[in-house]
């Protein structure tokens, strides 16, 4: 965080903690489970609004049926400093995604749909087994389709022992009707605002109502959860933690990202400005034999933007940034 006085630090401090799911009865993480689980019926679990009937493992825009598809599950050491701490964040990598990135450096899962069909039993021994190894939380990367499969899976690991955070690592094109079956049940949201205009998303993930269900979503992730806030070891507990890719030429959409982070949700937002962008995906293709329409994203952002996006977030009015901004 950056050099304000201890005692506006302290603010963000929960300690002593327990997850959000502790304190639900079983009675009512059962209902959660049942309702969850009706959204496969005619599946609206994400913005997409398929109508397929996944519960009879058809399928539509996710490539995914009735059982979640998983890539890979390990302690991930290469997250925030303020989720992986020292044990690592337990992340359970979801293939498949409800959006269509040209530049997305995870193709192979999220667009190939490398991995295999887990049971909700088989994902709540992951979640324990990643517990067991110290992970100082569950982490779920790209949750966005799955959410009723995730909630049937945390009901299995809650009765059988499971109590460290759980973090929804999101792109934010999420359904409000799912996060809301989720609440009382993450603890921290991680969601990746990627663009502010519609035809940016159209153009770059096949979206176009990105934007505004990115928004809805945020919102609602905050309503829950509040602030990013910290145990004294460093290490966070509960929250909202907003990612932003920033990419080559968008500093527009990075400035109005920033201003509607600190105008309509709070200036206490925890945000980490990301660097990692690189070309890859079709993006990454070689301009003689790949795809040649998006060339003016065909390269890593330069210094200079970097400076500037982490500029615009400051320059709105946040403070609270991951420590390697």
């Amino acid at each position: 965080m950056s050099d304000r006085s201890s005692n506006e630090r302290q603010r963000f401090v929960l300690d002593p903690f327990e997850p959000a799911y502790v304190s639900l009865s079983a009675s009512e993480l059962s209902a959660r489970v049942e309702a969850a689980l009706r959204e496969l019926e005619d599946c609206c679990a994400c913005p997409r609004n398929c109508h397929v009937d996944r519960l009879a493992d058809q399928a539509k825009a996710c490539h995914t049926g009735r059982h979640a598809r998983v890539a890979s599950a390990s302690p991930h050491f290469g997250e925030e400093d303020c989720l992986r701490g020292w044990s690592g964040s337990g992340t359970i990598f979801f293939s498949f995604c409800n959006l269509r990135c040209v530049f997305c450096q995870n193709w192979d899962i999220s667009q190939r749909g490398a991995g295999v069909e887990l049971t909700a039993e088989q994902i709540s021994d992951l979640m324990l087994s990643l517990q067991e190894r110290g992970c100082h939380n569950i982490n779920f990367v790209t949750p966005e389709h799955v959410v009723p499969q995730v909630i049937e899976a945390v009901g299995v690991a809650v009765r059988n022992g499971l109590r460290v955070p759980i973090v929804y690592n999101t792109s934010a094109y999420d359904s409000v009707a799912s996060l809301r079956l989720l609440d009382g049940i993450v603890d921290i949201y991680m969601p990746d605002f990627k663009f502010w205009q519609a035809d940016t998303a159209t153009r770059l993930a096949k979206a176009r109502d990105y934007p505004e269900r990115a928004r809805e979503a945020i919102a609602e992730m905050h309503r829950q959860v509040g602030p990013l806030r910290f145990g004294h070891d460093g290490v966070a507990r509960r929250g909202v933690l907003v990612r932003h890719l920033v990419m080559p030429g968008q500093l527009d959409e990075t400035r109005a990202i920033m201003g509607w982070l600190a105008t309509e949700l709070s200036r206490d937002t925890y945000v980490n400005v990301m660097p990692q962008y690189r070309p890859s995906y079709s993006v990454g293709k070689p301009a003689k034999s790949g795809d040649a329409r998006y060339q003016e994203i065909a390269r890593a952002p330069r210094r200079n933007e970097l400076e500037l996006a982490r500029a615009a977030a400051r320059q709105a009015g946040l403070w609270r940034f991951d420590e390697r901004c």
